[in-house]
């Protein structure tokens, strides 16, 4: 087989044109390996164990692989800071929030404002344009989300701090992700990876005892759910999540995320019978309407 048979029409292996699908279906199980999981252990604690196995797996394998590391400290540190605002603030703050009452549809909903600000901030800090067709994009992928939660939002007023936590996990992965396109593209996946989830493993050793009991049920499906959300999760998608940084506008990459509660529906349907109304299938083809409109060449 040739290069040229193995490619797009547009010059592309076919395997890179699948990757914002994959990631999209990877990044919606998120929220179905914490229903699985959040049952048996606190969410920090949580968080601590299934980072700190992938820290060392990875660093395992960039060192069996001879990966590069970074050359200095400053460049381990931006590394490092990237990693902490795309899993420790982003995962922490929804894994809390959703431990303290707030529904998945309002944290879902929440996050999904990410490429919008994503959008607003990457002109100023990294220089790209945003067209007004992929503004409508954003736009109108904002609506699709809306609708697509709308059916099972039940807002507790009260629960300030619930919703706090989902606005940090907003700013951490809109900030992590325009940090990691200012200061990380040029990083191994391997070894840089490491060093994010180290990072961040270290900042939850301090935070999970203050705050939690720091006990754990071990059974089968917290067993599950930590293996799936530690493999395929924090190494899968966010391998895929940096490859995508790399390979395009960040506003681009961000519009992805319009996805990932329509399909975390779908799977939320197919898994635990969560019926979808006419409301949330209208949502959903609203949603993928906008990010075609964004990521348009």
């Amino acid at each position: 087989m040739t290069v040229q048979a193995s490619a797009s029409a547009g010059g592309r292996p076919e395997w890179v044109n699948a990757m914002p699908a994959v990631f999209v279906v990877l990044w919606s199980t998120g929220f179905i390996g914490a229903k699985y999981g959040l049952p048996y252990a606190e969410p920090l604690t949580f968080l601590l164990v299934r980072l700190a196995l992938v820290a060392v797996v990875l660093a395992a394998v960039a060192l069996a692989t001879k990966a590069p590391w970074p050359k200095t400290w400053r460049e381990a540190g931006r590394i490092a800071l990237a990693g902490l605002l795309v899993h420790g603030v982003y995962l922490s703050g929804v894994f809390c929030a959703i431990s303290k009452g707030v529904p998945a549809g309002v944290a879902a909903l929440i996050v999904g404002v990410q490429p919008l600000l994503t959008a607003a901030l990457s002109g100023p800090l990294l220089g790209e344009r945003v067209s007004g067709r992929q503004w409508g994009g954003l736009l109108l992928g904002l609506v699709g989300v809306a609708l697509v939660v709308s059916e099972k939002v039940h807002f507790d007023s009260g629960n300030v701090a619930g919703v706090g936590l989902a606005v940090a996990a907003l700013l951490g992965i809109t900030f992590g992700t325009l940090y990691q396109k200012r200061h990380g593209t040029a990083m191994d996946l391997r070894s840089g990876a490491a060093i994010q989830y180290a990072a961040t493993a270290a900042v939850l050793a301090v935070a999970a005892p203050l705050f939690e009991t720091m006990q754990i049920r071990w059974t089968g499906e917290f067993v599950f759910a930590l293996l799936w959300l530690s493999f395929v999760l924090s190494v899968g998608a966010i391998f895929l999540l940096f490859a995508l940084i790399r390979r395009g506008a960040a506003a681009r990459v961000a519009s992805l995320f319009y996805l990932t509660p329509p399909v975390t529906a779908v799977i939320a349907w197919a898994m635990f019978d969560e019926r979808l109304g006419l409301l949330a299938l209208a949502g959903m083809a609203i949603a993928v309407g906008g990010v075609a409109l964004v990521n348009r060449a």
